[in-house]
């Protein structure tokens, strides 16, 4: 279930990434005024999910075709919610190392039925034969934004509104320019430190935005993390530029730098992570 305080990181396809029928849908969905406004989806997506389940876990929620939308000068770009394979994955993670007893009181036996089913169809079967490989358009980290998507932006391209009740920090781009930063890091990062844990992440990013349309679009957004954050302390946010120096000092060979500046990310967004015992 989304958090409230919550970063997503997703990416925005053209209407020729989809087939006919969902091109069809989502001309249909923007006509009638029904996208979503990023700032309100995560909380509309909270409401959905639990409207859905009721008083328990007994049934796999039906849920509405939703979407995040931007309008260009070159056509619609569409960021699907994908609700019902994420409740049902979450509903089968849920049952993931726990207890027995413990897993059927949560998730009925009947319930993980269901789940494994959808997400069976969804990455196999007869969806995959007529529609192609299934894509996930949205990855959302709780309390804090992995350090792996500043890699994918330049401070340049950071949106930030301070406006009372319209607070708001993304930052947008090219899924080419996307992939190239993500490419690079990755060159840099197999040299310098090798297969570590900040490689394998950088690496799983890049191959997730391979997955997309050439001509997508990339976006960071703070979401409700803008909440927790001083209108001074988000003008002063420098993410992208921190994890860009610390590349570079890597790439000249300079531990020290690479480090000063990896550490203070860390310092930063661990601040905001233990704000979560308070909550």
């Amino acid at each position: 279930m989304p958090s409230l305080f919550a970063s997503y990181l997703r990416v925005y396809e053209p209407l020729a990434a989809f087939d006919r029928d969902r091109q069809s849908y989502w001309r249909r969905y923007v006509s009638e005024g029904r996208a979503i406004a990023p700032v309100e989806g995560p909380g509309r997506q909270r409401t959905a999910v639990i409207e859905a389940l009721g008083a328990g876990w007994t049934r796999l929620p039906d849920l509405p075709e939703e979407a995040y939308v931007l309008e260009t000068d070159d056509g619609l770009l569409v960021c699907p919610w994908n609700l019902r394979i994420r409740v049902a994955e979450a509903a089968l993670s849920a049952r993931d190392g726990v207890p027995s007893v413990l897993a059927d009181a949560f998730v009925p036996p009947v319930l993980a039925g269901q789940a494994r089913a959808v997400v069976d169809d969804w990455r196999s079967g007869a969806r995959v034969l007529e529609h192609g490989v299934p894509r996930v358009h949205e990855q959302i980290a709780t309390w804090g934004v992995p350090l792996r998507w500043f890699v994918l932006f330049e401070p340049a391209e950071r949106d930030l509104v301070t406006q009372p009740g319209r607070r708001a920090l993304r930052y947008r781009t090219e899924i080419s320019k996307a992939r190239r930063r993500s490419s690079r890091a990755l060159s840099v990062l197999r040299k310098s430190v090798g297969e570590a844990p900040i490689t394998e992440a950088v690496e799983e990013a890049a191959r997730w935005l391979e997955e997309f349309h050439p001509r997508s679009v990339v976006e960071l957004d703070y979401g409700g993390l803008v909440d927790l954050l001083s209108d001074e302390t988000l003008a002063a946010d420098d993410s992208p530029e921190l994890v860009a120096g610390g590349l570079a000092g890597l790439s000249r060979g300079e531990a020290e730098e690479a480090s000063a500046a990896y550490d203070k990310l860390v310092a930063r967004w661990r601040a905001v992570q233990l704000l979560e015992r308070c909550n």
